[in-house]
């Protein structure tokens, strides 16, 4: 698959520093779309870093690192704020007609008390989910201008544990933040397969494709338990030594954005023991992730909440 233009949300750390770095590696221009646009600079450095030191410096490999160094750069977006996300839409479909590749991987995990967005919306599920169901639509028509467009979400295997409570949707009533985090990430994976049954449905080339990176070593494993003092700090670092390194982890959403001959709807996860480490496998859904009622009813409610109504 040739990727021309690329856009990885969540891309100055983790998972999405890894994904971004491939892709600029196989000459991609990758738009960084990051909250924090300082901490995306660092990130543009590090990759462009990256390609030259993996480069044969000889001339011709020393203009080939700079020319592929180059095309990274660092745009705002806070998923959690709908007006970011309009504004980070418009002008990227303004400056690229054609996207060849959607990258669904920020979010945030296990904030401790109840936090809101800039909509009002608790803010796992309005960052991990409702900011991506926009950012999505809004670039859709940018994405059906490329030949083989590919949409990847970002699920979790605590997807599988999770339920959607349509009648709290924000987690107002008795808030868990571990369990709001799980049900976040199953809305995100309801998102990816309702999406690959409309895109097919009219007959669009774009095609929506899922991927988890399983127990994975990233800057937001401590978060976890951060709130928990310090008994959480030791677990969180227990916990830490059980997981697979993020370059590890960023394997099944790398299989999904490049890799040859995927098809709308695939699901890829660590083949290891409960999905959670090991090399790039098909992963399942849970029964409620991969049911078209639960799709139906969720998307309804996404374009209500978004205000961004597609296929």
């Amino acid at each position: 698959m040739t990727i021309n233009i690329a856009v990885v949300t969540g891309a100055n750390s983790g998972l999405g520093l890894v994904t971004a770095t491939e892709l600029a590696r196989r000459g991609a221009h990758v738009v960084l779309a990051v909250r924090n646009t300082a901490a995306g600079e660092e990130a543009a450095r590090r990759i462009r870093d990256a390609i030259k030191g993996a480069a044969h410096m000889t001339d011709g490999g020393a203009r080939e690192a700079a020319r592929l160094g180059s095309r990274v750069e660092v745009r705002e977006l806070d998923l959690a704020s709908l007006v970011s996300a309009r504004t980070f839409a418009a002008k990227l479909a303004a400056d690229f007609p054609a996207i060849d590749l959607l990258v669904n991987n920020a979010g945030v995990v296990l904030l401790g008390p109840r936090r809101t967005s800039a909509d009002g919306y608790e803010l796992q599920i309005a960052t991990n989910f409702l900011g991506h169901f926009a950012l999505t639509g809004l670039l859709l028509g940018n994405l059906a201008a490329a030949s083989q467009a590919r949409v990847v979400s970002l699920s979790s295997i605590t997807h599988k544990n999770a339920h959607l409570d349509f009648d709290d949707l924000m987690f107002e009533r008795g808030y868990r933040a571990a369990t709001a985090y799980g049900r976040s990430k199953l809305a995100t994976t309801v998102f990816g397969v309702e999406l690959d049954r409309r895109l097919r449905a009219v007959g669009s080339p774009v095609v929506s494709v899922l991927a988890h990176p399983g127990l994975t070593r990233t800057n937001l494993t401590p978060r976890a338990w951060e709130h928990r003092g310090r008994l959480g700090q030791i677990v969180a670092r227990v916990g830490l030594v059980a997981t697979q390194s993020v370059e590890q982890g960023a394997q099944p959403q790398l299989r999904a954005a490049t890799g040859a001959g995927v098809r709308g709807g695939e699901f890829f996860g660590p083949a290891g023991l409960w999905e959670t480490r090991g090399p790039v496998t098909d992963a399942k859904l849970s029964r409620e992730a991969a049911d078209p009622a639960v799709g139906k009813r969720l998307w309804a409610a996404a374009e209500e909440l978004t205000g961004v109504s597609y296929l």
